[in-house]
């Protein structure tokens, strides 16, 4: 990474100013200004996100903003209400009132004299989901967004739900955000009024885990904010990225073969992070494209952005298991559109034991039985990795021990995969209500595999998410799985492995009872996108390597420490994923502000008792400058039995060591064919 202290223009940093909202609240924004700017108007760029400008995402938002800012443009960072220091109160993701507010910030930005009312949006998951509704709301001035790791649909694609199954990061989710809920504003910046401000956050906050496990199919709930519910309301420029480690890849996608205005698309090798930090590497010269972007869509120059492939992706290689990837070998590739001329469809049916090659046939009447065990999933990693490694998967054959296993002969030639494969499959269950998880590896000839990608389907929700219904056991039914899009080579000399289960825990919460799946043969079958080599490969421009602006210095006090341990207790048949993100504490010097945050996870079971899953997190934070000291510890445990969902949520927040508020929360909740 090159560290920049100097840009072609000078940089004026306002370190925090309001926005006084026509309701009466008021919000809080830092803002970075060209040298010049308040006598030569200049577009701005908005990024608007609840996670504290003032001390979590500082150092991030220090790399980013100034240089953008040092490149001729307005960079503004604005909390939602009802965190940082912003005024009012956050009681859930991207309601109206977020999106409201969000056009008022772009009007006030449009008004300053610093501003020559050409607006642009950028901003990484909460910030890249706004940044699409927001557009998708057409408000006056807004030309052009950069969306980085979101999704163009909240049910499908979320941290929620995946296949109409409930994903274990749901809980995990709704823990890390009750925590920002408890943290209180700055005293520096808003001054006595802190902690009635704080008071009333701790008050009127609630565990959003309700909400989210109200809605178990794909209703208004979810389809408020889901661009792709209408992607011709948006109709400015759209700069969609994302990396194959990351939960929000498939977005990128629908979004390319969705919009009708002008779009494009980068998916590299990384995790839930901007590309000019990406990790897995390599990280690339992000902030320079992002000026590029700007340049063309706000400042009318000719920049050749356009003139581009729509796609540039990251081709990976083949590596072995392990679940942290410094860098990830591999080529950036080109398509010209989405869907590509350059992707065509490749069928391996599935045999006994076997992945047929496409002209193969296989056994007529030929079938196989699965019930696996609980286990299957303790070495999935993370729904999307955060990239607080190790949370990539592990090696699959322990997985695959408690799987159906189809394999194909040794590959006489490298298959490239590019976009999303697609698993057809004939099955019946033994119960109404079941699920089916799919993962596709790449098996090295020492047998070590690889995870590819992966799929999953609540069969309750085969005709669709809106609706729901119950199984008929016994019966036969064709479903199709979707597995998350991808770019990876499998090269001559290895194999591919379809692994088929009927649980994924942790990653996904089981199904209501243990079920067993018949898979028929003859008409399963797996799709591959398959891509030949396309010619505009050779002619990308490079990215070139990432810069940033130089941030503050900021001090470990106590060091970083993160585990994720598989625990199995073999005298009580008790088995554990154990989660630990320590981020120790850390002095920002420029404030004098001490911040501490740790959150530390648990997901057990016993034995075959689905009744026994249980998942924990339990989170921390702390705030202390001199003699003011503010700390939070939440806790949210969920289980369920084959009914209901049940949670337990407790809350205590402590000022210099006396606690001033304590809240608790316990809720049945049913379960709608989950």
């Amino acid at each position: 990474m090159e560290m920049l202290d100097s840009f072609p223009r000078q940089v004026r940093e306002i370190p925090n100013t309001w926005i006084d909202l026509p309701c009466g609240v008021r919000l809080a924004a830092r803002i970075w200004l060209p040298e010049g700017a308040d006598s030569a108007p200049v577009p701005a760029i908005l990024e608007y996100v609840p996670y504290r400008k003032r001390d979590y995402t500082a150092e991030r938002d220090e790399m980013m903003h100034p240089y953008v800012a040092g490149h001729g443009y307005a960079s503004v960072r604005v909390d939602i209400r009802g965190s940082g220091e912003s005024g009012g109160l956050l009681t859930d993701e991207y309601t109206e009132e977020e999106l409201a507010d969000g056009v008022e910030i772009l009007k006030w930005i449009a008004a300053q004299p610093w501003c020559n009312g050409r607006l642009g949006m950028i901003g990484i998951s909460w910030g890249g989901f706004n940044g699409l509704q927001i557009a998708a709301r057409r408000p006056p001035g807004l030309q052009a967004i950069i969306t980085v790791c979101s999704t163009d649909d909240r049910y499908a694609d979320d941290v929620h739900y995946m296949g109409g199954c409930l994903l274990g990061d749901n809980l995990s989710w709704a823990a890390a955000m009750l925590a920002y809920n408890t943290c209180p504003p700055d005293p520096a910046l808003v001054g006595d009024d802190w902690r009635r401000m704080w008071i009333e956050r701790l008050e009127a906050t609630g565990p959003w885990i309700d909400r989210w496990l109200e809605h178990q199919r794909r209703d208004e709930y979810w389809q408020r904010g889901s661009v792709c519910e209408s992607y011709d309301d948006i109709e400015c420029p759209v700069l969609a990225v994302s990396g194959w480690a990351d939960g929000y890849v498939n977005s990128v996608f629908r979004l390319l073969a969705g919009l009708h205005a002008p779009r494009k698309g980068l998916i590299g090798p990384w995790g839930h992070k901007y590309p000019f930090v990406g990790y897995p590497g390599p990280a690339v010269g992000f902030l320079q494209e992002a000026v590029r972007w700007w340049d063309h869509w706000l400042e009318d120059r000719d920049t050749g952005v356009m003139d581009e492939p729509m796609l540039r992706a990251w081709m990976q290689q083949s590596v072995p298991p392990v679940t942290d990837y410094p860098t990830r070998p591999g080529r950036w590739i080109a398509e010209p559109s989405w869907p590509s001329p350059n992707v065509g469809e490749v069928v391996f049916p599935l045999g006994r034991a076997r992945l047929a090659g496409p002209d193969d046939k296989v056994e007529p009447g030929a079938f196989q039985t699965i019930q696996s065990p609980l286990s299957v999933g303790l070495f999935a990693g993370k729904w999307c990795s955060f990239t607080a490694t190790p949370d990539l998967p592990h090696d699959q054959r322990e997985e695959d021990g408690g799987a159906l296993v189809f394999t194909s002969r040794v590959l006489e030639e490298d298959i490239e995969i590019l976009g999303r494969p697609v698993v057809e499959l004939d099955l019946a269950s033994s119960m109404a209500q079941a699920m089916v998880a799919v993962r596709l590896s790449d098996v090295a000839p020492d047998d070590r595999a690889t995870r590819v990608t992966y799929g999953l389907l609540n069969l309750a929700h085969r005709d669709g998410h809106a609706d729901p219904s119950p199984l008929r056991p016994g019966e036969r039914y064709k479903v199709r799985v979707d597995l998350n899009g991808i770019a990876q080579v499998v090269p001559k000399g290895n194999r591919l492995r379809l692994s088929i289960s009927t649980s994924y825990w942790p990653l996904a919460w089981p199904s209501p009872e243990p079920a067993r799946l018949t898979i028929h043969h003859g008409e399963s079958r797996l799709i591959l996108p398959c891509r030949t080599d396309g010619p505009l490969d050779d002619s990308l421009p490079p990215l070139g390597p990432p810069q940033a602006s130089r941030a503050q210095p900021r001090v470990a006090v106590q060091p970083k420490e993160y585990h994720w341990r598989v625990i199995r207790d073999l005298a009580r048949d008790e088995s554990t994923l154990e989660v630990i993100k320590d981020e120790g504490v850390v002095h920002h010097q420029n404030i004098d502000l001490h911040i501490q945050r740790k959150t530390a996870e648990w997901y057990t079971y016993h034995t075959a008792d689905y009744g026994s899953v249980r998942g924990e997190v339990v989170s921390e934070r702390g705030f202390r400058r001199g003699d003011w000291s503010v700390r939070s510890r939440t806790r949210t445990v969920l289980t369920s039995d084959a009914e209901c969902f049940e949670f337990w949520v407790d809350l205590d927040a402590y000022e210099n060591d006396h606690r001033v508020v304590a809240r608790s929360w316990h809720q049945h909740i049913p379960r709608d064919h989950m």
